[in-house]
């Protein structure tokens, strides 16, 4: 699930799979792209790749509001500067969207979110595990400085910096053990 058709067009040029499109805000008012959304994601399970910016965080937060927890995977692409070709301007933010990635970063953000490779087996090191107590513990969150140290975090490893704390609970459960997210070290 993507925002719009260059979004798309840029996502199949990556990986041979469906590619729906939110149409940007249109999901918030297009009740039969919803339900559809809703069967979908009930049925299969839907990943989905917003933009980096806030309007992609505000059509993620609202999928996430809609579909069936547990049924729904989030990819992140990274935070880079730059502007699309086709566009005479870049975001207001000033940040490359979905269709101005790399195909290697598109599969990369799909594999990091536990998007499966068909025809492909995969001994898969056990990852998860990190709770909101663990974020509390690493300074991620409840104190007054955690919004900073999740910013210095979410730079590091170069995820996009809108994005949340359950946002970043849940992306590093998918990227990290327990063991290797307490070694993650934001003070570099």
């Amino acid at each position: 699930m993507v925002e719009g058709r260059y979004d798309k067009n840029a996502l199949k040029q990556a990986v041979d799979a469906v590619v729906l499109e939110t149409r940007g805000f249109g999901v918030f008012r297009d009740e039969e792209l919803r339900a559809l959304l809703r069967r979908l994601a009930d049925k299969r399970g839907i990943i989905v790749l917003t933009d980096s910016d806030s309007a992609g965080f505000l059509i993620r937060n609202h999928l996430k509001g809609i579909l069936p927890p547990g049924r729904v995977k989030h990819a992140f692409i990274p935070d880079i500067p730059g502007k699309e070709r086709r566009k005479r301007a870049g975001s207001a933010e000033g940040k490359l969207g979905v269709e101005g990635m790399s195909p290697e970063a598109l599969i990369k953000a799909l594999l990091d979110a536990g998007a499966t490779v068909a025809g492909e087996h995969c001994e898969e090191t056990p990852r998860g595990g990190i709770t909101k107590a663990d974020m509390f513990a690493l300074g991620l969150s409840g104190s007054p400085d955690s919004a900073q140290r999740r910013a210095k975090l979410l730079k590091k490893l170069a995820l996009p910096e809108h994005m949340t704390a359950n946002a970043l609970l849940e992306t590093l459960n998918l990227l990290y053990t327990k063991e290797e997210a307490s070694q993650l070290t934001i003070d570099n």
